[in-house]
């Protein structure tokens, strides 16, 4: 299903999106070497709750995953890309971590994801890929636009990766969003432009680059969740919720810095 926003109704969505920034800002400035993984999701559950809003993950039992989620995040760490349950792991000096949030807030959703180095790096692999997410986020937004197809994002994304020299994995990519979390379309990673669905004034997408450094290949782990590199490479995931309108797309969840203007 694809769900086809009136203007009220995309004018609504629009807290959901400022609150899933607001969220992963407050995040990113607690965050440190010597926090845990199950701090972040108890602070991100206190913020959900205080704001009214309600996790997409915790009840959250797809086909691919070992459901329920049980977790308000996802926090995944160095070789871990995407789905990362927390669990007791602390934080090190130049960990590469991702924080994927997807929350309700007043029946809509807005789902957002990005990619830090925890302390210190002394790995310039790490900010080259987070640095190439976020510019393959920003030209698929660029070519998200009415009477447009889900094709030209993902075009766009994919040439970005590939100029960058990073393998590409389509089997999990962007979505539609709007009452519910995942929805039609999906938004691979590469493609074809003026290909799929063509792209109308009050669609909600979500729009994910995400690579892994040598290898497009995932392996799960033991908790039937979390997705790591086949290489055990490290990892980068950058996401925004946009809203297409008959001029140019809008960043729903744009934070302070980083892709996106605020909405």
């Amino acid at each position: 299903m694809i769900e086809i926003l009136t203007p009220a109704e995309a004018q609504a969505a629009r807290p959901a999106g400022r609150f899933v920034a607001h969220a992963l800002s407050t995040l990113l400035e607690r965050v440190r070497p010597g926090t845990n993984l199950l701090e972040i999701d108890a602070w991100t559950a206190a913020l959900i709750a205080e704001r009214g809003g309600t996790s997409c993950y915790v009840d959250y039992a797809p086909p691919f995953g070992r459901g329920p989620f049980g977790r308000t995040i996802c926090t995944s760490v160095n070789d871990a890309v995407l789905h990362g349950l927390p669990h007791d792991y602390t934080l090190r000096d130049g960990d590469l971590l991702s924080l994927d949030l997807a929350v309700t807030v007043d029946g809509w959703v807005a789902d957002s994801a990005v990619s830090v180095v925890v302390g210190t790096s002394s790995r310039d692999g790490d900010q080259r890929m987070i640095d190439t997410t976020q510019a393959a986020l920003a030209a698929g937004i660029a070519a998200a636009r009415a009477s447009a197809h889900v094709g030209d994002i993902s075009a766009a994304v994919g040439e970005v990766l590939t100029g960058a020299g990073y393998p590409v994995n389509t089997q999990f990519g962007g979505h539609g969003v709007g009452r519910t979390m995942h929805q039609d379309p999906h938004v691979p990673n590469s493609g074809r432009r003026g290909r799929g669905v063509r792209l109308r004034p009050g669609m909600l997408l979500a729009i994910e680059p995400w690579v892994m450094e040598d290898t497009d290949r995932l392996v799960v782990d033991p908790d039937g969740w979390t997705l790591r590199s086949a290489t055990g490479s490290r990892t980068a995931h950058s996401e925004h919720t946009i809203l297409i309108t008959d001029g140019d797309p809008v960043v729903l969840t744009a934070r302070d810095t980083g892709v996106g203007s605020p909405t």
